[in-house]
């Protein structure tokens, strides 16, 4: 029997091609719809795989389409910005300085913690920025300096509230095995991209508490993808991810909302510069012993330094799905806990969590890893 020949299969297709296409639509200007139109792809290949009928299969993908167009529909209602406060982290460059400038120009009163204040960074942003905006020194990884911005912001907010805080600020590390990665550097991403984030959020929950807000963790792809050379790295990254992951379920009774974000690549200034990468280096050579030295041998983390451009031309220039996200996690009625913003990363996510391990390791082992061997094994070979 034709499929096609009663009225009610014709009935599930039509609808299934316009809401389908609505999505579709939908998806080329949202990042995050991106994600849901690749699990509705998977929805319907899971019912062929299933062997069910075609009818079920487009009823299936049809109810699917509507209630997909629904939630994206309801995820568009954003709150009202009336200059509520934002707290970001790590604005010297990156994300965090392109998010200030972002929510500055949207009309919320920002306040930029940097590294730097005196940083052309933080330059930048007084002269390009309203005076809603406000540059503050903000080493994360000093306590007293947070405790400092802390009395600042609840000083200029007073009874507004602090709308939300993103825990924006991070460092990378020399690609390299993690067996020789110094432990200085393992100590400098944790205090960076996990402890300082975890300080951060303990003092300044009190004033989201009392709005109720919103606290936005920038984690990474890296968090999710066990790439090689990303050891200390990704390490971090995946302990602020859990971290997030705990707390949203134990602020829930507060009404606070935590958001995690998963860039994919992206150029920025986190990839450091030719010299930064020379630095790294000579500090991992330095810590190199002698049985080090004769397994990896000195050209083999040379060679390394080669990833900077490639890392650079791989990397996604246009960082406006990051920053999209984040605001939609500030400002969206409905927002997502999860977002994974740039091409393929949700995807990379989804396949890394449900691949088999094997295929996985393959994969990555073969297109994700230097082709020069180290030196024990060159000679073995």
């Amino acid at each position: 029997m034709n499929p096609f020949s009663s009225e009610s299969a014709w009935l599930c297709l039509t609808a299934t091609a316009v809401l389908g296409g609505m999505l579709l639509c939908k998806a080329w200007s949202s990042g995050q719809l991106r994600s849901q139109v690749v699990c509705l792809a998977g929805l319907w290949g899971g019912a062929c795989l299933l062997s069910l009928s075609l009818l079920c299969s487009l009823f299936l993908l049809s109810v699917s389409c509507f209630f997909l167009l629904y939630v994206s529909s309801s995820d568009q209602d954003l709150l009202p910005v009336d200059q509520k406060a934002v707290l970001v982290t790590g604005a010297d460059s990156g994300f965090g300085h392109a998010l200030a400038k972002h929510l500055d120009k949207l009309g919320f009163t920002v306040f930029a913690g940097v590294l730097d204040k005196e940083g052309p960074g933080a330059e930048e942003l007084r002269k390009n920025c309203s005076e809603r905006l406000s540059v503050l020194q903000m080493d994360v990884t000093k306590p007293e300096q947070i405790k400092d911005v802390h009395s600042e912001v609840a000083e200029k907010i007073q009874d507004k509230g602090l709308w939300a805080v993103v825990n924006n600020a991070g460092v990378l590390h020399f690609p390299i095995d993690g067996e020789l990665i110094p432990m200085t550097v393992y100590r400098k991403c944790m205090a960076v991209n996990f402890f300082g984030a975890v300080e951060v959020t303990k003092v300044f929950l009190p004033l989201l508490r009392k709005s109720k807000g919103r606290l936005v963790n920038v984690s990474s792809m890296g968090a999710m993808i066990p790439f090689q050379m990303m050891a200390a790295y990704a390490s971090t990254k995946a302990a602020i991810s859990m971290f997030s992951a705990v707390i949203r379920q134990e602020l829930a009774k507060w009404g606070v909302k935590v958001v995690t974000i998963h860039p994919g690549g992206f150029q920025t200034n986190i990839v450091g510069s030719q010299d930064s990468w020379d630095k790294m280096e000579k500090e991992i050579l330095d810590h190199f012993s002698k049985e080090i030295q004769e397994n990896y041998g000195q050209e083999y983390v040379h060679t390394q330094k080669l990833a900077l451009p490639v890392m650079r031309e791989m990397s996604n220039p246009d960082i406006t799905p990051v920053l999209r996200d984040i605001q939609h996690a500030i400002c969206a009625k409905n927002h997502s806990s999860f977002y994974c913003s740039g091409r393929m990363t949700y995807l990379w996510i989804c396949f890394a969590a449900y691949s088999p391990i094997s295929l996985l390791d393959y994969i990555l082992k073969n297109y994700f890893t230097p082709k020069l061997m180290p030196r024990a094994l060159r000679t073995a070979s």
